[in-house]
């Protein structure tokens, strides 16, 4: 499947105004950003397999990208993280949200194919960032740095919510008290999902 583009990418390139990019947006692309989906909704800009990564855009040439509820559905992680890394600015960032594996929802898809934990972003950082329990970054050539990462807690069952949301103000306060959350507490009250901020390593 080639990249069908519906807007004029390289003026958008051009022009002064911030590139932002939302990759698997559907219909909820917010104005100002470039849509990128594989399905042509009228919201979409670009029309492309996201599994393929994103050829269509030159390396250094996004400011921000937005990513959300979208890598559990993708085959090859690495892949797609390496291109936004790619297209990211030195000072870029992305904001991406992916479910967490306590989320009991997460089963429910079928088209879902992995599962996310309060470390798998850390694999692709350097020993000296991570956090208090390291984990190896040798697997992959992808390096990246983390800004900022909280557990999202949500609930359609009113008071609930409530409680999950005022756990979820607790927990996020330190990189301590999310570890201890995801070993000891994570199967009494699950969180939905993760969401965390990316950007290039400092010395990159």
């Amino acid at each position: 499947m080639e990249a069908t583009l519906k807007i004029d990418l390289e003026k958008k390139l051009n022009s002064s105004e911030p590139v932002i990019i939302n990759i698997g947006c559907g219909k909820k692309k917010k104005p100002g950003q470039i849509g990128i989906d594989q399905i042509d909704f009228p919201e979409i800009d670009i029309v492309a397999n996201i599994e393929k990564g994103l050829p269509f855009l030159p390396d250094g040439s996004v400011d921000e990208v937005h990513c959300r509820s979208v890598l559990e559905h993708i085959e090859n992680l690495e892949h797609i993280l390496r291109e936004i890394m790619r297209v990211l600015k030195k000072d870029g960032k992305a904001f991406i949200a992916v479910p967490h594996f306590s989320n009991p929802y997460y089963y429910s898809d079928p088209t879902h194919v992995r599962l996310f934990g309060l470390y798998t972003f850390y694999y692709f950082v350097d020993p000296r960032d991570q956090l208090k329990r390291k984990v190896p970054h040798y697997y992959s050539d992808i390096k990246l740095r983390i800004l900022s990462k909280k557990f999202v807690f949500r609930s359609e069952f009113g008071i609930f919510g409530f409680l999950k949301k005022a756990l979820g103000k607790i927990i996020n306060r330190s990189s301590l008290l999310q570890e201890y959350y995801e070993e000891n507490l994570v199967y009494r009250m699950p969180a939905h999902a993760i969401e965390v901020t990316i950007t290039h390593p400092q010395d990159d």
